[in-house]
C-alpha cells in the first residue's frame, strides 16, 4: 500500500474515533448537569474533554503586538484578509479558526470569537489567534491558560529584528511553565539575508538555552513571502517552501501520522470521559439508595390510598345493607298484608264484594273510603321502611365526606412529615404546596336524591294500586263463580231424578265446587305475595345500584383528592425514579460505548505497521 493511502486511511480512522468521542461527551454532558452530587469540577473536566475531541489538532499562536500572527495565518488560509491586520492593535479577542464548508464568524459573547473556513489545512487542526502578549496575560489570563492548556503546540512568533527582546524572555518563562511543547517562529526574515537569518536563529537558541535551560525548535518564516506564493487558490510550491510556512504544514502532517501521539491525543479525553462517567454512575447509583426509600414512601401512600378506598367502599355496603334490611321489611309486611287481604277467612267478604262489583255498588260503598289494599298495607305499615329510606341513603354522604376530610388531613400531614425529611438536594425540586383542598364538591349524591325519591314513591304506590285492582278482579271472578252454582243448584234441584240419592250426590259437588272456589283467593294471594316480593327485590336492586353509583363517583372523588393533595411529593419521586431510571441507561451505554472505543483505539495504525 501506497505511504499516501496509508496516512489517508490512519488520518481517516483518527476522525473516525474522534467524531465518536465527540458524540460521547456531548451525550454526557446532555445527562450529567442532572445528576445529584456530582461535583461541578467534573463536569468542568468534561468540558475539557469536549474540546479536546471536538479539535483534532490545536495549535495556539501567541507573541508580542504586532509580530506577524495573523498575517501567519492569513498566510496559511491563503486568503490575505481573513483577519484584520493593522499597524494598531483592531481587536482585544481570543479567535478560534476551524474547519467549515463557507466562510463564517461567530461571537458567543465573551471574549472568544469561532471562525470557520473551508481550508484543507483545518481539516486538520485547529488554530488559535491571540491578541499580543501585553495584553494577554493582563486582560485574557484566564481564558488564555485554558487555551494553553488545551494546546499541543505553541507557537511563540516574535519580528525577525526584534527577536528574544527582554520581554519575549519572559514571554517564554511563562509558556514554559505550561508544559507544552513551544516552537519559536522568527517571521520577515525576507528583510534579512540567509547569513543574518542564521544569525538570529543561534542567537535565539543561545538566549534560550541561557535563561531557560534548553534549545526549542526555532522556525524562520516569512508571511509576506507566504502570501505572495498562494495566489487566487493557487499555490507556489518553492515559493511557499521558501517563505518557510510549509514547514507548520509538515509538523501538523508528521504529528497526525505518530500513531502513538494519535493514540495519546484520543486517550486524554477518553480517559477524562470514562473517569467522570465512573463518578456520575457512583453518585447515581448512590442517589438510587436513597430513591428507593422515597419509593418507600410513594409505595405506602399507595397503600394508604388504597386502604382509604376500602374503607369508603365498605361504609357504601353497611348502607346499602340497611337499605336492604328496609326493603326486607317492607317486603315481610306488604307480603303480610296481602295475606291479610287473600286469607281464606275472608272468602264471604270477598263474595260479598265481588257481588257488589257486579252489581256496580262497590265504588259508591268505598267513596269516602278507602280500598281494602290500603286499609291492609296500613294495617301492617308495610310502607314505613320506604318511608325511612330517605334517612338511611342520606347518612352515606356526611359519612363518605366525613372519612375523606380525616384522609386528607392524615396524608397531608404524612407528606409534609416526609417532604421534610428530605435531603435539600431532592426536598429543592418539589412543586407546589401539599395541602388539604379548600372546598368539597358534594354534587354526586346530591344529584342521585330524585332518582331515589321516584323509586320509594313506586314502591308505595304503584305496587298498592295493581293489587287492589287485582284483588277486585278476584273478588268478581269469585262471586260470579259462585253465583253461577247455586244458579246450577237451584235449577238441578227443580229437574225430576229417578232417586233423590242423585240430587244428593248433585248437591255435594256442586257444595265441593263452591268450597274449592273459595280457596281461589288465597292461591291468588300466593301468587301475589311472590310477585310483589320479586318486585321490591327488583326494586332494591335499582335502589342500591344507583346509590352504589353515586358514592362511586363521590368515592373517586375523593380519591382524585387525595392524590391531588399530595401530588407534589408524588410527582417528585415518579420524577426523580424516572431521572434515575434515564440516567442508569445512558451512563451504562456510555460506559460501554468508552470500551468500544478503547478496543478501536487500540488497534489504531497496528494494519499501517504491516
Amino acid at each position: 500500500m501506497a505511504t499516501n493511502d496509508v496516512e489517508t486511511k490512519l488520518a481517516t480512522e483518527y476522525e473516525h474515533l474522534r467524531r465518536r468521542e465527540y458524540e460521547l461527551i456531548t451525550g454526557l454532558l446532555d445527562v450529567l448537569p442532572r445528576v445529584d452530587n456530582l461535583g461541578e469540577d467534573r463536569l468542568a473536566q468534561l468540558r475539557d474533554a469536549l474540546f479536546h475531541a471536538d479539535h483534532p489538532f490545536l495549535i495556539v499562536l501567541v507573541g508580542p503586538f504586532n509580530s506577524g500572527k495573523t498575517s501567519i495565518l492569513n498566510a496559511l488560509m491563503g486568503k490575505s484578509d481573513l483577519l484584520a491586520v493593522s499597524p494598531v492593535p483592531t481587536t482585544d479577542r481570543i479567535c478560534i479558526l476551524r474547519h467549515g464548508d463557507h466562510e463564517q464568524r461567530l461571537s458567543a459573547g465573551g471574549e472568544v470569537d469561532t471562525l470557520f473556513y473551508p481550508s484543507p489545512l483545518l481539516q486538520k487542526l485547529s488554530l488559535v489567534d491571540t491578541p499580543g502578549l501585553e495584553s494577554v496575560f493582563q486582560k485574557h489570563e484566564q481564558i488564555t491558560r485554558k487555551f494553553l492548556h488545551r494546546a499541543d503546540v505553541v507557537l511563540m512568533v516574535m519580528l525577525a529584528t526584534q527577536a528574544m527582546t527582554a520581554h519575549n524572555l519572559e514571554y517564554l518563562q511563562t509558556l514554559k511553565e505550561y508544559g507544552k511543547k513551544v516552537i519559536l517562529v522568527i517571521n520577515q526574515v525576507d528583510l534579512l539575508s540567509v547569513e543574518d537569518g542564521e544569525s538570529v536563529r543561534e542567537y535565539v537558541m543561545e538566549q534560550s538555552k541561557a535563561h531557560l535551560g534548553y534549545k526549542p525548535d526555532v522556525w524562520l518564516v516569512s508571511a509576506r513571502q507566504g502570501l505572495a506564493a498562494r495566489h487566487e487558490g493557487e499555490v507556489d510550491k518553492p515559493a511557499w517552501k521558501a517563505s518557510g510556512l510549509s514547514r507548520i504544514e509538515e509538523f501538523v502532517d508528521d504529528q497526525l501520522n505518530d500513531v502513538p501521539r494519535l493514540k495519546q491525543k484520543l486517550q486524554t479525553p477518553l480517559q477524562i470521559a470514562q473517569n467522570v462517567n465512573q463518578a456520575a454512575l457512583v453518585a447515581v447509583r448512590t442517589n438510587q439508595s436513597a430513591l428507593d426509600q422515597y419509593q418507600g414512601i410513594a409505595s405506602n401512600i399507595e397503600q394508604q390510598l388504597a386502604a382509604q378506598k376500602r374503607d369508603q367502599e365498605k361504609i357504601v355496603r353497611e348502607v346499602n345493607a340497611e337499605i336492604g334490611a328496609q326493603f326486607g321489611a317492607a317486603a315481610q309486611r306488604g307480603t303480610e298484608a296481602i295475606q291479610d287481604t287473600f286469607r281464606f277467612g275472608n272468602a264471604l267478604r270477598s263474595i260479598w264484594g265481588g257481588v257488589l262489583e257486579l252489581i256496580g255498588l262497590s265504588g259508591i260503598i268505598r267513596r269516602g273510603g278507602k280500598a281494602y289494599t290500603n286499609m291492609a298495607f296500613e294495617r301492617r305499615k308495610a310502607f314505613e321502611p320506604i318511608q325511612a329510606l330517605p334517612a338511611v341513603s342520606e347518612k352515606l354522604a356526611p359519612r363518605l365526606e366525613g372519612k375523606d376530610i380525616q384522609d386528607l388531613d392524615d396524608l397531608v400531614k404524612y407528606a409534609r412529615r416526609e417532604i421534610e425529611a428530605l435531603p435539600d438536594s431532592i426536598k429543592s425540586k418539589v412543586i407546589g404546596d401539599v395541602q388539604s383542598p379548600l372546598k368539597y364538591d358534594r354534587t354526586a349524591l346530591q344529584a342521585v336524591r330524585g332518582d331515589l325519591a321516584a323509586l320509594e314513591d313506586e314502591a308505595r304506590q304503584v305496587e298498592t294500586g295493581r293489587i287492589e285492582q287485582t284483588l277486585r278482579n278476584a273478588m268478581l271472578y269469585l262471586a260470579t263463580f259462585e253465583i253461577l252454582l247455586v244458579i246450577f243448584g237451584v235449577v238441578a234441584l227443580k229437574v225430576p231424578m229417578e232417586q233423590s240419592q242423585d240430587k244428593i250426590l248433585l248437591l255435594l259437588f256442586l257444595l265441593g265446587l263452591g268450597m274449592f272456589g273459595l280457596l281461589f283467593m288465597p292461591l291468588r294471594g300466593r301468587l301475589l305475595e311472590s310477585a310483589y316480593a320479586t318486585r321490591m327485590l327488583k326494586l332494591q336492586g335499582r335502589y342500591v345500584d344507583a346509590l352504589t353509583k353515586a358514592a362511586d363517583q363521590q368515592i373517586e372523588y375523593g380519591m382524585r383528592l387525595r392524590r391531588d393533595a399530595v401530588q407534589p411529593l408524588t410527582r417528585l419521586i415518579e420524577a426523580q425514579t424516572q431521572i434515575q431510571t434515564t440516567q442508569i441507561q445512558k451512563l451504562v451505554s456510555a460506559e460501554q460505548e468508552i470500551g468500544s472505543i478503547e478496543k478501536e483505539l487500540a488497534s489504531l495504525g497496528k494494519k499501517r505497521l504491516f
